[in-house]
Parts: structure tokens; C-alpha cells; sequence
């Protein structure tokens, strides 16, 4: 359940009154989406209200730990918070700085961002909201540079991105030896162009799975696929 302060989920709450992206359709997709299987060390990269963290945290075993790294102050204040009152408080650590200078002791089995993604599309007024969304503190190649340094060499690493900007970050990742093993599309309705891309990346080139997503089905109710999908998470399903 959504208002402007707050997102209810069936385990959780995201305060997200002071965030500058409030808990969004990228988010929950995206941390629905993700193999977590055999995820021990996790690490969610540009975590915002930590919302991805603490749905990975829900989905992973009793004995795993997230990392979360968020480099806006403002943002860190209001995600303590929301993993202080979370089931998974023991879980979930929250480090504030940007993931271009985290240099932690160990590597990860898994890695999730929904980040910055747009290029050269037009430029919110806002400064914060101009930050979270686009390229300018975290490019794609940085991104990339930093899953491939902190990736363990069997690890996974899951990102959502748009349409084009996603076929752009396959063929920059590839050249670079990060290969896409799993790419979904996520659409609004059937008619619809792609929306999203939900890619999966490992260190080993292997056969892509496909697949994809609608959110509505003909009768513009939810899909079966998008509610057994999100069935753990939101609230009246």
C-alpha cells in the first residue's frame, strides 16, 4: 500500500517520504525477479530507500548478509531507519559512500542495481532527482569496472534498465568479459513496446535465458505472471 510517506509491503514498510525516488515498479520487479539462490554475500549497489536490499533480505536464507551502499546523505538517514524497524535488521548494512570507493574485505556472491540510467534523455530541475536518475555520479562503465572487482568469479550480477540504454550496457559489459546469462523484458500490456530490461550477468559466457514480463493481461487487470511474481510482497495478493 502506498501514500506519500510510506510503502507497505506484506513484511515490511519503506518510509520514503524524504527519499528523492520514492518505491517504484523498477524496485519491486527487480528484487522480485533476482536469483538469490545459494546467496550468501549480496551487495546492492546505489541501494536508495532500500527497498531491493530488504526484499533480498527477505528472500534469502537465514544466514546471509547484504550490503547496501548509498552515497546521498539524505537517502542513508531514512534507509537506517527503514532497516532499524525491518524484520532484518541483523541482515542488511548499510555503508554511505559510493560504491567507487567501497573496498570491502570480501567479494560477493550476488550483486543487484537499479541505478542511474539515463544518458542524454532531458534533465530533471531537480539536483538530487537529476542524480538518482541519470548518469552523472555513476556511469555504466564504473558500474561495470566495480561488479567486476567486487563479483566473486561465480557470482551473479542483476540490473533493470531501460530499452535502449539495456542493449547498451549488454554490449559494454560484454566487451569487457561480464556476459548476460538472463535477460527478461518487461512490458505494460502485450501492444506495448519494452519498458525494461532485467538482465542477469556472470563472469562465464553460457546460453541466455529469455523470458518476459506484462504487467496487465487483456483485461487490464495484473497478469498472472506479475502477481506470482510480487505474491510475497505486495499487500492484497
Amino acid at each position: 500500500m502506498r501514500n506519500k510517506s510510506h510503502f507497505r509491503f506484506k513484511k515490511f514498510t519503506v518510509a520514503h517520504g524524504g527519499s528523492t525516488m520514492k518505491v517504484g515498479t523498477d524496485a519491486v520487479l527487480l528484487g522480485a525477479w533476482v536469483n538469490v539462490d545459494q546467496a550468501q554475500t549480496i551487495l546492492d549497489v546505489g541501494t536508495g530507500n532500500g527497498t531491493i536490499a530488504l526484499m533480498l533480505a527477505q528472500r534469502s536464507s537465514d544466514d546471509a548478509s547484504i550490503a547496501a551502499v548509498e552515497i546521498e546523505a539524505a537517502e542513508v538517514m531514512q534507509t537506517k531507519e527503514n532497516f532499524k524497524s525491518s524484520p532484518w535488521y541483523d541482515k542488511v548494512h548499510l555503508h554511505h559512500t559510493s560504491i567507487q570507493n567501497f573496498f570491502p574485505e570480501i567479494k560477493y556472491d550476488l550483486i543487484v542495481s537499479n541505478p542511474p540510467y539515463f544518458n542524454d534523455s532531458q534533465r530533471p530541475p531537480d539536483a538530487k532527482r537529476h542524480q538518482a536518475r541519470h548518469t552523472v555520479t555513476l556511469s555504466y562503465q564504473e558500474l561495470i569496472d566495480a561488479v567486476l572487482r567486487l563479483l566473486k568469479n561465480d557470482g551473479r550480477f542483476n540490473v533493470i534498465l531501460p530499452f535502449t540504454e539495456g542493449l547498451q550496457f549488454i554490449e559494454l559489459a560484454g566487451s569487457v568479459g561480464l556476459f548476460c546469462s538472463r535477460q527478461h523484458s518487461f512490458r505494460t500490456r502485450a501492444e506495448k513496446p519494452i519498458e525494461r530490461w532485467l538482465l542477469e550477468f556472470s563472469k562465464h559466457q553460457t546460453d541466455k535465458e529469455t523470458g518476459e514480463i506484462l504487467l496487465y493481461d487483456a483485461d487490464q487487470k495484473w497478469s498472472e505472471g506479475y502477481i506470482t511474481l510480487t505474491a510475497d510482497f505486495y499487500l492484497g495478493i
